[in-house]
């Protein structure tokens, strides 16, 4: 289709986020195509559209210079696969235009102009979104006697919603030690005015009279039926209502009270039904010039199982979002860590909350536990207050009065913590996405001090896989907002990557070399310069990314972790029992928080290990480490350039002026597929007693009242690493000393005292001249008389290895080679090794179904769901739909 030149110019006016709605797709008539343009290059946008024979549809809203491409359906591949006849001959024929012949007839040096104007072709599937809700079951009748606390605080602030005394989250009457402690700001004068959020979720109720005073209407859309307004349709579409009523819940006579109840709430659908990457895309882009934070309370499923991140075109729109949404000062995302924590599941393998840009929150329940269901990570940011220990959430709910009971789940921690930030905004409105992550790591108060996941970081500060920094205190978090000098723009430094015994991966993800993963793990070590600091602007560490190449037979017996040059170590991935896919880690991104504000310079060590399994195998092929913080001098910071990260390991140096993306929220993902926000969430969520006394991974480093260097054992320690863990304490070494002395003092003895009657015949015999005399020869009797035994122990018995049992009983986390008995995070059913019987998702959405919280193993699958051929990527949605 030839469009007119005029067209196409109006068309390369760039859009506005209110400009024009995104056109209605309709995938079982088209299929439907995403054109990156370069617009430098020597074909114009016209002519590449006119070279491909596709229909122009529109720009891909936010993402400058990407545009919508169409065909009528053709569906020669089979339904749910990868393949594209199209694509196939694109690539084939672009392939042809790279020869550097200059002996080329007209219509070859025109393909060859065409394709070098196109950054990149991709075609659009259809995907299915799912949520991380809380299932609907009411819980028992509430006590309805008078919080008093609660109805001294609505008295005085004038609160005349009527759940307002059980809104624990917000005054907390048993233990007033555990609430967002938003009050006190309300009676600053502070209550979000002026601020919009977005939840991404699966709608919301614009009509409910406790949000649609509150309701932004420009800021709403919604992708999955490409209408404008995000009404909630489907029976289970009630999760973003009820997120939304946390946040902005409006001070009436309805419900309860959001946390900024001035602020006003967007609705943005994505999760209802199947969308195209291109539209998750948009839809995190929508609006950004006046919406400031974006809610996300879903992800990938929660199984233990999976490991998924975004695609190239969602990175995109992320990285578009933190350097241009809401004037430059960034958009904010906030994800939910995710309920699978009892199923050994962990943040670091979901690629949303394992980007750098997000603020990952996890749960505490209304006593300041720890609720089985809430993930830990290296990625933790903060934790705020959900469901666990007999309570759950109240909030609004889909209809024109309606309350709920039941909310919960990480999910509805996440929205707990946009409602501080919309306090914090509404008081400081310059505050940038990262202003907002350094307030949270600065004023995150630690709970449950003796819980042993805690540690102290290099900067003196506390971290746990499993609370974060901490959780979040309105009150302190808005006062420090008030009083904060903005940080300075954002730098990084790429380092080089690190091939191991010629370790490559091709762009199909074939994984070949690399070292052998030893007893004690493979190590490696790169270094950090004090001229790398200064070549790089570098003033402050923040983020630290590390990229890992691990070819493994199962990818759940690998863990890896990351030591900085003060002993500092971030457990980046544990032991994952579940986990049996076959992939490995084919240039997997991992992220830490656990390093902010440390000095960097010096030698960062990166250990990979495994379950030493007979089994199962694996080799390390490689890594890479990109280091993120605030620069020196704000006008030499570089603009970050996102690269495609498909490309083969090693990879190509960095170039100075256009580096390659060390912290684009990982892509190299094998399975993909957004969870609801309460998928895998147990029936017991609200139930279930928390837990402040074990770690979250069993090879944590123990508590210390400073920064202190982990020891780790190297390749060379052979089969006891732990060993040279003895020796760092010279109560062992003279220990060992004296038991050694008293060994052989006792041994002397005991053989002399045997030996002595030999010793006193020895005159009546004389010795053989040769020692002739076969061992064969001496018969059982005679060995007997001699003081041998029937039959010698295997040597390797003496050393106690696991039995099945002991094996099945271990725990998930980073696995240690000493006998180490401390418990972790989770409950124990979970560890139970039967593989016989398939797991049944721990929450289902149908309130008929049972949600008893059941121990039992997912299924017995060798891949993670999605994680087979094709883009590795989420999991296909019907084209029809």
């Amino acid at each position: 289709m030839k469009l007119p030149l005029g067209l196409v110019a109006l068309l390369l006016i760039p859009l506005t986020a209110h400009a024009v709605a995104p056109s209605k797709r309709n995938h079982s008539t088209h299929d439907y195509y995403v054109l990156e343009h370069d617009p430098h290059g020597s074909a114009s946008l016209e002519e590449v559209v006119d070279a491909l024979g596709l229909e122009l549809v529109e720009q891909a809203w936010e993402l400058q210079n990407h545009w919508i491409l169409r065909r009528p359906g053709r569906h020669v591949q089979a339904p749910h696969s990868n393949a594209d006849d199209f694509l196939d001959e694109f690539n084939e024929w672009r392939s042809r235009t790279t020869s550097t012949s200059q002996d080329l007839k007209p219509p070859e040096k025109r393909a060859r102009l065409v394709a070098s104007s196109i950054r990149n072709l991709s075609r659009q599937h259809l995907r299915q979104r799912v949520k991380r809700a809380p299932p609907p079951v009411r819980p028992e009748p509430t006590n309805q006697q008078k919080n008093t606390s609660a109805h001294i605080v609505a008295e005085r602030l004038g609160i005349l919603d009527p759940e307002f005394p059980q809104q624990w989250h917000l005054v907390n009457e048993e233990f007033p030690m555990h609430m967002v402690n938003a009050t006190p700001v309300w009676e600053m004068g502070i209550t979000g005015e002026g601020i919009i959020a977005a939840m991404v979720d699966d709608g919301l109720d614009y009509e409910s009279e406790d949000l649609a005073e509150n309701f932004d209407a420009e800021g709403s859309y919604d992708f999955n039926d490409h209408v404008p307004l995000p009404k909630p349709v489907l029976f289970d579409d009630h999760h973003g209502t009820r997120c939304a009523g946390q946040i902005a819940a409006g001070k009436n006579n309805v419900c309860g009270v959001g946390i900024a109840y001035k602020s006003k709430v967007a609705g943005i659908r994505i999760l209802s039904g199947p969308i195209s990457d291109i539209d998750e895309a948009s839809a995190l882009n929508y609006g950004f010039q006046n919406t400031s934070i974006y809610s996300c309370s879903w992800g990938p499923p929660d199984d233990g199982r999976s490991m998924e991140g975004p695609s190239y075109l969602i990175q995109k729109a992320v990285v578009n979002g933190i350097l241009n949404g809401r004037g430059g000062k960034g958009s904010i995302f906030v994800f939910a860590s995710g309920n699978g924590a009892a199923s050994g599941d962990q943040c670091n393998f979901d690629g949303y909350t394992n980007s750098i840009y997000s603020v990952t929150v996890a749960a505490i329940d209304y006593k300041g536990l720890h609720p089985y269901y809430s993930e830990a990570c290296a990625a933790n940011m903060v934790v705020t207050y959900s469901s666990g220990s007999g309570k759950n959430i109240v909030t609004t709910d889909v209809g024109q009065n309606k309350c709920s009971h039941i909310h919960g789940g990480t999910s509805a921690a996440a929205p707990n913590a946009v409602g501080v930030f919309a306090l914090a905004l509404a008081a400081r409105p310059e505050l940038t996405w990262r202003d907002i992550q350094h307030l949270c790591v600065r004023t995150a108060q630690e709970i449950n001090p003796d819980d042993p996941d805690w540690e102290t970081t290099a900067a003196g500060r506390r971290f746990s896989y499993k609370y974060g920094f901490g959780s979040l205190n309105a009150y302190e978090y808005v006062k420090a907002a008030q009083a904060w000098t903005l940080v300075t723009p954002q730098t990084w430094i790429e380092m080089p990557a690190i091939q191991i015994s010629n370790g490559t991966m091709d762009l199909n993800r074939t994984m070949t070399g690399g070292d052998p993963i030893v007893p004690g793990g493979v190590h490696s070590s790169m270094t950090v310069t004090k001229d790398m600091l200064e070549q790089n602007n570098f003033a402050k560490l923040e983020h630290v990314n590390v990229r890992v190449w691990i070819s493994h037979t199962q990818r759940g017996d690998v863990e890896v972790e990351i030591t900085s040059p003060k002993g500092i170590r971030s457990v980046l991935a544990g032991r994952r029992k579940y986990d049996r896919d076959q992939g490995g880690f084919p240039g997997w991104r991992f992220m830490s928080v656990k390093h902010w504000d440390e000095d960097p310079i010096g030698e960062w060590s990166i250990r990979v290990s495994d379950q030493s399994s007979e089994d199962h195998s694996g080799r390390f092929l490689g890594w890479s480490m990109t280091l993120w913080g605030s620069s020196i001098d704000a006008k030499q910071v570089k603009t970050f350039v996102l690269k495609d990260p498909d490309t083969p390991f090693p990879l190509p140096p960095p170039v100075p002026e256009q580096p390659d993306t060390g912290s684009a929220p990982p892509s190299a993902s094998t399975t993909k597929s957004h969870s609801k926000p309460t998928a895998h969430l147990p029936g017991d969520h609200g139930d279930a007693e928390g837990e402040a006394d074990k770690p979250a991974f069993s090879g944590a480093s123990p508590p210390s009242s400073g920064p202190t260097a982990t020891l780790t054992p190297t390749a060379d320690e052979g089969w006891f690493p732990s060993m040279a863990n003895l020796v760092a304490s010279q109560k062992w070494v003279f220990g060992a000393i004296g038991a050694v002395v008293i060994f052989g003092i006792s041994a002397g003895i005991f053989f002399y005292w045997r030996r002595r009657p030999g010793f006193l015949r020895k005159g009546k015999y004389t010795s053989l001249m040769t020692d002739d005399v076969a061992m064969g020869s001496i018969d059982q009797e005679q060995r007997s008389s001699l003081g041998g035994g029937t039959r010698t122990k295997e040597l390797y018995d003496a050393f106690g290895e696991l039995s099945d049992d002991e094996d099945a009983n271990e725990e998930t986390g980073l696995h240690s080679q000493r006998n180490d008995t401390r418990n972790t995070g989770f409950h124990s059913g979970f560890l139970e090794d039967d593989d016989a019987t398939p797991l049944e998702p721990h929450y289902k959405d149908e309130p008929e179904l049972d949600h008893s919280r059941a121990d039992r193993p997912p299924d017995d699958g060798t891949r993670s769901p999605g994680s087979g051929s094709g883009d590795g990527s989420w999991v296909h949605a019907s084209e029809g739909r």
